[in-house]
């Protein structure tokens, strides 16, 4: 038997891998399994998108291999879409990055800063793939709790009484993903001064900005950021395009140049389809997230009637694709999803898998249609 890279011991398969096996097989014995565990976006992109790749095929240059850095024009509408919902000017030509996924990105970033050895910050609760791309680096994540009572927010009096003498990279993602809390410009420009006094690259993952919130916010719109920050954004939620894998990074054009080696050396550029399409979604009117917002108003009523149901309790001033629920009193996150499911035939996701600090939490999506949600009201 081959032996496996050593690397490997230090992650497990990804969770919703694992558990969408059992899922599924569930399924096939003919269960009715309402899944409201996974933030896949179940809605259509804007047309004009749909129309945009299907008319780009007969383009000469369609099938080809493209620039890393994906085209000009398809920059010019990452640079327009910032200035438009963000109030926030980047040149198109040095700062901006397409990438094949945000997710992705991740690696990418981490492979062009992380030494062996090296330190980095990461979010508890947090997204899995900051820790398992650490790990896989050999480096060492060093986890920062959030809590409710801080809104979620990092706590720079605690984060100064590490040791931080190794750590590259610090690890934001607000709006934040599984809580739904909101950052605010004061705590980015805490974070930024905290970032510049100990040389630690600050990187924002900013997927979820417009899904019900009304105040979309960047970091880059604050003064002194892009000395010391980066930003991830992705298409997947906004536009209801998570299979089409279009993400992009933005900032100052040294670290952007850096993540480029590591790029250039990992893919053939972006299909020139899906970059025409979205093109066309980041020239969206601002009808469109109004219209995308109002699907998702009517579904988290209907998550928020479940929730209350199953006696959870919940913020309404979160924004994101997900609610994030407190279980009552002495349940356990995994228990309680694995007895909904064995008994309801209703698959939530657990808080821990975020987290230890997602111990007597859990995730709702709002990535199901009416019915099926007051299909699972009624089975509770």
């Amino acid at each position: 038997m081959m032996e496996v890279a050593n690397r490997l011991h230090s992650v497990e398969e990804y969770y919703f891998s694992k558990k969408l096996k059992e899922v599924n097989f569930l399924i096939s014995q003919g269960k009715p399994i309402i899944n409201l565990g996974i933030g896949s976006p179940d809605l259509q992109p804007p047309g004009k998108v749909i129309t945009a790749i299907a008319d780009s095929f007969m383009s000469a240059n369609a099938h080809k291999y493209q620039s890393y850095q994906g085209l000009p024009e398809l920059r010019e509408a990452i640079a327009g879409f910032y200035k438009n919902h963000f109030q926030v000017s980047v040149s198109a030509a040095t700062e901006v990055l397409p990438l094949m996924g945000s997710k992705e990105g991740i690696m990418h970033i981490s492979m062009a800063f992380l030494n062996k050895g090296d330190a980095v910050l990461i979010p508890n609760p947090g997204y899995p793939t900051y820790t398992s791309v650490t790990k896989l680096l050999e480096a060492e994540p060093i986890f920062y709790n959030l809590d409710q009572e801080n809104n979620w927010c990092p706590n720079i009096e605690e984060l100064e009484k590490q040791d931080l003498s190794k750590v590259k990279i610090m690890w934001l993602n607000y709006p934040h993903m599984p809580t739904g809390a909101k950052a605010t410009k004061a705590v980015f420009k805490t974070l930024i001064a905290f970032a510049k006094k100990h040389d630690i690259l600050l990187v924002n993952d900013n997927p979820y900005s417009f899904i019900l919130n009304q105040e979309p916010l960047s970091i880059l719109s604050v003064e002194g950021s892009k000395d010391v920050c980066l930003e991830l954004n992705s298409l997947s939620k906004t536009f209801n395009m998570a299979g089409w894998r279009v993400g992009m990074l933005l900032g100052n054009h040294d670290l952007l140049t850096a993540v480029l080696k590591v790029k250039s050396n990992m893919d053939s550029g972006m299909f020139y389809g899906i970059q025409k399409g979205a093109i066309e979604a980041l020239n969206s009117s601002k009808m469109w997230f109004v219209s995308l917002n109002s699907i998702y108003e009517k579904r988290r009523k209907l998550v928020w009637e479940l929730a209350t149901k199953l006696n959870c309790t919940f913020d309404k001033d979160a924004s994101g694709l997900f609610v994030w629920a407190k279980l009552p009193p002495f349940f356990k996150s995994e228990e309680f999803i694995d007895n909904l499911l064995k008994n309801h035939n209703i698959f939530i996701t657990p808080g821990t898998i975020f987290g230890s600090q997602g111990e007597g939490y859990v995730r709702f999506s709002l990535c199901a249609t009416v019915i099926e949600l007051e299909a699972a009201i009624a089975r509770v």
